[in-house]
């Protein structure tokens, strides 16, 4: 059981990872196409084409959860419910708490929330493929952790 768990902590730690790769060099590089409708304001839908990322990142997860349930609780399963799990983080942070897909979560108080926050909006400034920066979501680097300097809104 603790190894399973571990699996599945190490899986979910490892996604920060995939993410921010994934997030600087394939949606800021060769799928910028699908990811550039996230960096303006020139769509009037509720989805967008950066919400394609969803199905890339959700299939590996599935493939594994799938494959391990059917082999009695294989390993797989649990890097793929690690894998699952960043989903639903990313979910909840990045779309519900960040860009308030829906009007829920708006006010807190709490310093990392308020951190993660500011250094997202950071990224956002830049509407452009290059000179991005801050491509993680739960790992807030020192440089954007609350500094008056930068002059981002808490809200």
């Amino acid at each position: 059981m603790i190894v399973n768990i571990s699996i599945t902590i190490l899986m979910y730690a490892l996604m920060e990872c995939v993410a921010w790769f994934t997030h600087k060099f394939v949606m800021h590089g060769f799928l910028w196409k699908l990811h550039k409708d996230h960096h303006s304001k020139e769509h009037d839908d509720f989805f967008e084409k950066n919400d394609f990322f969803f199905l890339i990142f959700a299939v590996p997860g599935i493939i594994l959860v799938a494959f391990g349930v059917s082999n009695s609780f294989h390993y797989t399963f649990y890097l793929g419910l690690g894998i699952t799990l960043y989903g639903f983080s990313y979910f909840f942070i990045h779309d519900l708490f960040i860009h308030q897909r829906f009007k829920v979560l708006r006010k807190t108080k709490n310093k990392y929330f308020i951190n993660l926050r500011r250094a997202h909006k950071l990224h956002h400034k830049n509407r452009n493929k290059e000179q991005g920066e801050y491509f993680g979501m739960l790992y807030i680097p020192r440089k954007f952790k609350k500094n008056k300097k930068i002059g981002i809104p808490n809200n």
